[in-house]
């Protein structure tokens, strides 16, 4: 098995070629979407808002995806797109069913979770005819009565009210056929039971359709089809659609729905299947009703939207398992049902993914050259690696340099060339793909092996750390860990091992042939155990020194003892929120409610998923229902922060303040008080009271809070002593193992000089942070370098969709008459955040100029 581990630090696996949508400049895209949107008709919104998901997709930007998913739904203009774009929601919020469960205790429901009543969205046709006049044949009234004989049984009805069913019905019983003249009809050779003979006479009498088993429902259907009975054929399409409950009565009504062409039986089905989603796929009836429906069927089963339904079917398949032969039929009729060019990108490009991950390679090749053709020239990755992959490197390799030499390059572009090249050559193409795109973890994975295999272990260790510091991926602490299990540094290799399986329980290492909790068994055994005491001891060190790492991996370990589990989640999920892993600090705050101790403790972390899924009235609530129950530090921590951050009203400060101290007065660790009193000291700052401030921030400083320096220095900076607020954030600098934002903080306190050169280290220590960007772009505005402002900005955003770079890009390109340029930006800004009050009036102030 360490064999395993050598072979990682000899070779980092090649970057894949990513199955999204990657437009080269992602600002044009999304600029030309929201243009769109302003002036579409209301039926092509939601397939435009699936295009701008696709591509905040590409950018890795996981709130912003969900929110246009969100609009797509909000603004769905059929039945169809609304159960697509309410599954899909419901399917990237896969784990969060407990928020609407706690939401119902509020008295509050989350609407994409619920189903759609379909009877009420497909209303009935009325335009559909149901009478028919009476007329009379050579002279003689027709009669009134007619029987119908079904083998041995006679259903007496009323000529006129069978007539009235259908125009067939009503030609025959009064026009020229002979039955006109009858009074004794046999239907015996029709597929209609003496049963559902009678319950037809029935509705034509009542226009209504009771107590029916579905079985007769289903012939008597048919049945309406056959005699063109549309208001019948209607009640049994509705009255069937209202029984489907199950996926086993979706797969049996589905085919009776496209076989009759019943369109709410049909929606009412693909409903049942998208709520499913994902295990209904692993149903290869369900997935023959998805893969075997031809043009007619359906439109039938999903009207206009098949190109949505697909693009969720084969996004869903792709997560399963890409290389599955059912994702490649969802993404064959994908590219079928492509509509215009930006769709065929996306469609043709993962499909071609999908090739190259089963070695198709001419067929990936066609479609890679298919989505290249039609405007996506991330699909060129594709066509290179596959080329390489032939033995034909060269190819590869100039291949990737003209499009850099003819298009603005990209991280991408560098790291996908620096694969055709070896030694120096390789690492500066590598160090170019960082300096465009940091977010990309392949350059420092590579460098930090390289440098490891010539030995050159601190600056392995610090190339990979790099990285880290800013992006917590699991395939760099996998690295990492490797490279100390090389140095037999067993304490270091457990604490890596224990963060990724914090992250991902199931984790494979080694491209998926080891089970991560399996090395970490193997790693035990060659480390010191722990006491509960010893636990508390490292986890106070590592918190107190800003260690975020280092404290999940020793909380991990305590979740191990009989330890109170409902706490240590909690601290998990604090941890993990602040390192930027919502969804993992969420399933941490739904284990620590789990394993509560209390009821009063449990109703905390209730409070804290509604506060942190957005619904900060209801966490106010569960705060404010523990403390009933008991008084206790985290009840009023949860009320003061809830409050202190959704509430606009000044005179709230003294309410904050009051909980807080009523918070401190409660039993608790320092870890948690040292919180407590950082916060208190900052509504004292808000309300100007600045010795107050500064006793709770000393107090935290004295039970090891570090973070507090960074609020002392503040009250140093609001008493006009500069000096030594610098200094106060050095400390922080010095005693914090992450201290990008404290760098940041820092250059707050000093000269433009030293300002300059703060700021450059936060960029060096997390490039994903947008205020050093913003500071220099503005000095060189300052300094009137418009061009070199607005490169400055572009930079970053680049690899970062952000609302503020694009709101100072936009001003810049306004101030010197650019104004589409400015248009552009404000234009793919209110694609990030439609409602943003400045952006809006820049945006307005814009148009008004445009030519």
């Amino acid at each position: 098995m360490w064999n395993y581990c050598r072979e990682s630090l000899i070779k980092v696996p090649e970057p894949p070629v990513l199955p999204f949508f990657k437009p080269v400049d992602y600002v044009e895209v999304l600029a030309q979407i929201h243009e769109e949107l302003e002036l579409c008709p209301p039926e092509e919104q939601s397939n435009l808002y699936l295009l701008q998901f696709q591509v905040f997709r590409g950018l890795g930007e996981v709130k912003l995806m969900r929110r246009s998913l969100r609009a797509a739904w909000q603004k769905a203009s059929s039945i169809h797109e609304k159960l697509i774009f309410g599954a899909w929601l419901k399917y990237e919020k896969q784990g969060e069913e407990h928020i609407s469960d706690l939401l119902v205790t509020c008295d509050k429901c989350a609407h994409e979770f619920g189903p759609v009543d379909i009877l009420t969205e497909l209303p009935i046709d009325a335009t559909v005819s149901s009478t028919h006049e009476n007329i009379s044949m050579n002279g003689n009234q027709i009669s009134r009565n007619v029987s119908f004989r079904i083998e041995d049984e006679k259903i007496d009805c009323d000529r006129q009210k069978i007539s009235s069913l259908s125009a067939p019905f009503h030609a025959m019983l009064n026009g020229c056929f002979s039955e006109s003249l009858r009074e004794d009809i046999d239907l015996s050779q029709n597929n209609i039971t003496a049963s559902g003979m009678r319950t037809i006479n029935e509705f034509s009498m009542t226009g209504s359709l009771n107590e029916v088993p579905t079985h007769l429902l289903l012939e008597i259907l048919v049945f309406a089809n056959k005699f063109c009975c549309e208001k019948l054929k209607d009640a049994c399409d509705r009255k069937l659609a209202s029984l489907v409950s199950s996926r086993e009565d979706a797969v049996e009504l589905m085919e009776y729905a496209l076989e009759e062409n019943c369109p709410v039986l049909a929606a009412s089905c693909l409903q049942v299947f998208l709520n499913d989603l994902p295990d209904c796929l692993n149903d290869s009836r369900v997935v023959e009703i998805f893969r075997g429906a031809d043009k007619q069927q359906r439109l039938i089963m999903v009207g206009l939207a098949s190109f949505s339904l697909y693009c969720l079917l084969s996004e869903v398949c792709m997560n399963l398992d890409p290389q599955s032969d059912k994702t490649a039929c969802f993404l064959e009729r994908l590219v079928d049902f492509s509509e215009n060019d930006r769709q065929r990108m996306l469609a043709f490009h993962q499909l071609g993914c999908l090739r190259l991950f089963r070695k198709e390679y001419d067929e990936a090749k066609r479609l890679f050259e298919a989505a290249l053709n039609a405007g996506h020239i991330y699909s060129v990755a594709g066509l290179a690696r596959l080329s390489y992959i032939k033995g034909h490197k060269l190819w590869s390799y100039e291949k990737m340099s003209s499009v850099i030499c003819s298009l603005t390059p990209l991280g991408w572009m560098y790291q996908e060339r620096s694969l055709y090249c070896e030694g120096a050559k390789r690492w500066e193409n590598l160090e170019k793909a960082s300096e465009l795109d940091p977010t990309l973890t392949y350059p420092y994975m590579y460098r930090a092996a390289t440098l490891m295999r010539k030995q050159n272990v601190q600056a392995a260790l610090a190339e990979i750390n790099r990285v880290l510091g800013f992006k917590l991926a699991l395939e760099c602490l996998e690295l990492r860990f490797c490279f100390y299990l090389a140095l037999e540094d067993y304490q270091s290799a457990i604490c890596d091992v224990q963060a990724i399986l914090t992250l991902s329980p199931d984790y494979r290492m080694f491209e998926g042939r080891v089970a991560a909790s399996q090395l970490r068994t193997l790693v035990r055994e060659h480390v010191e155990n722990w006491t509960t005491a010893d636990c508390w001891l490292q986890l106070y060190d590592r918190w107190s020194s800003v260690d975020d790492i280092g404290s999940l991996s020793v909380i991990y370990q305590m979740l191990e003892s009989d330890a109170a589990k409902g706490v240590l989640y909690f601290r998990q999920s604090l941890l993990l929120l602040r390192l930027n892993c919502p969804e993992a600090a969420m399933r941490s705050l739904q284990l620590a409610r789990q394993h509560a101790s209390s009821e009063h403790e449990k109703l905390v972390y209730e409070g804290w998923i509604l506060y942190d899924t957005g619904h900060c009235e209801e966490g106010l609530s569960k705060a404010e229902e523990s403390i009933e129950i008991k008084r206790s530090f985290e009840a009023f921590f949860l009320k003061a922060y809830a409050l202190a951050d959704s509430s606009q009203d000044p005179s709230c400060s003294s309410t904050v303040v009051s909980l807080l101290e009523d918070a401190l007065k409660c039993p608790s660790d320092r870890l948690r008080k040292g919180q407590a009193l950082n916060n208190l000291g900052s509504v004292y700052v808000d309300c100007a009271k600045l010795d107050l401030a500064a006793d709770c921030y000393i107090n935290a400083l004295k039970i090891r809070h570090t973070r507090a320096h960074q609020g002392l220095a503040r009250v140093h900076f609001l008493r006009n002593d500069k000096a030594a607020a610098y200094d106060e954030m050095t400390k922080l600098i010095e005693n914090a193992r992450n201290n990008a934002s404290a760098y940041e903080k820092r250059s707050e306190y000093c000269d433009r000089e030293l300002t300059k050169t703060d700021l450059e280290m936060v960029t060096r220590l997390d490039p994903l942070r947008v205020y050093p960007y913003r500071y220099r772009a503005a000095v060189l505005m300052d300094s009137h370098k418009e061009q070199e402002a607005i490169a400055e900005l572009s930079r970053a955003i680049a690899f970062k969709a952000d609302l503020h770079l694009l709101h100072l890009r936009a001003a810049f390109h306004e101030h010197t008459g650019d104004v589409m340029g400015a248009l552009r930006d404000c234009r793919a800004a209110l694609s990030v955040d439609p409602n943003h009050q400045e952006m809006l009036e820049l945006h307005s102030r814009v148009n008004s100029h445009e030519p």
